[in-house]
């Protein structure tokens, strides 16, 4: 499920029910739903038809089963459209994928995991994990470590506190201790890799799109399989990365976009107070 440390009260526990629903890939019967959460029985049934009520979820009354709604579809439509880089990205996305031919992933970081917005196969498509709209580990991915490098260190303490530290593979990172080096490495060349830490036969080279202000907006990254690429080869891509990373930069400067990281800051009187989020 979503976070669930703040109080958000009634709207946060509701969002987390529809996380959980999400989670699952695939529709879910209100008996598993309930066995997998916190909430008492009559809390979670209430919530559950809320959320069908307006349309946030679907209930098929034959399997007599819950799955997201069509009208999350129209949300999800408008985020991408209004709050991801995929849109002014695009023709660079494109390009790149046309030069290299491999795999390009477009990323952004979302409560300290990596949100997938963009992607394009590789002229030789491969199955792999990431796909557009969905959510990967940050510390064992090269688009997630090119944004870890660049956050301030508060920032930084408290996504590496959020990940799993689960080990996919035998090179993928166990500790904070372990990543802690190599994103000072990311920092200083500019340049992050997947070195199998996620998928074994899975390689990348990511770069960082950073704002005026050096903070990430998200990352780019080319991804090809160990069969037919290596790292070497993939680090010769680097500068063509960083060329297009900057472009992106450049073309969203104008665009406004939420930052996930933290709340919005809040007077004594609990008004809130709005950000830019590119200051």
């Amino acid at each position: 499920m979503a976070p669930a440390e703040r109080n958000d009260g009634t709207v946060g526990k509701a969002l987390a029910v529809l996380d959980q629903i999400a989670s699952y890939g695939r529709p879910v019967r209100f008996g598993e739903l309930l066995a997998d959460s916190d909430l008492p029985k009559a809390t979670l049934y209430r919530f559950v038809q809320t959320l069908t009520n307006q349309g946030m979820l679907q209930y098929d009354p034959e399997r007599q089963t819950y799955a997201p709604g069509l009208r999350l579809v129209r949300l999800a439509h408008a985020a991408w459209a209004q709050s991801s880089l995929a849109p002014v990205a695009r023709p660079h996305v494109d390009a790149l994928s046309a030069e290299t031919g491999e795999t390009v992933h477009l990323a952004q970081l979302d409560h300290a995991q990596v949100l997938y917005v963009d992607k394009r196969n590789a002229r030789d498509p491969v199955e792999m994990f990431s796909q557009a709209g969905k959510v990967g580990p940050a510390y064992c991915t090269g688009v997630g470590k090119a944004m870890l490098a660049f956050l301030p260190d508060a920032e930084l303490q408290t996504a590496l506190a959020q990940q799993s530290w689960h080990r996919f593979t035998a090179t993928t990172h166990g500790s904070p201790e372990s990543l802690r080096a190599e994103l000072a490495e990311i920092r200083a060349d500019g340049l992050s890799f997947d070195r199998e830490e996620h998928e074994t036969g899975i390689v990348c080279v990511a770069v960082p799109i950073l704002n005026s202000q050096a903070r990430p907006l998200g990352a780019l990254s080319v991804t090809g399989t160990t069969r037919r690429t290596d790292l070497d080869t993939l680090r010769g891509l680097g500068p063509r990365l960083k060329l297009a990373a900057a472009a992106i930069a450049r073309d969203a400067e104008s665009w406004l976009f939420p930052r996930s990281a933290a709340p919005a800051p809040t007077l004594n009187n609990g008004e809130t107070i709005h950000v830019r989020s590119d200051t």
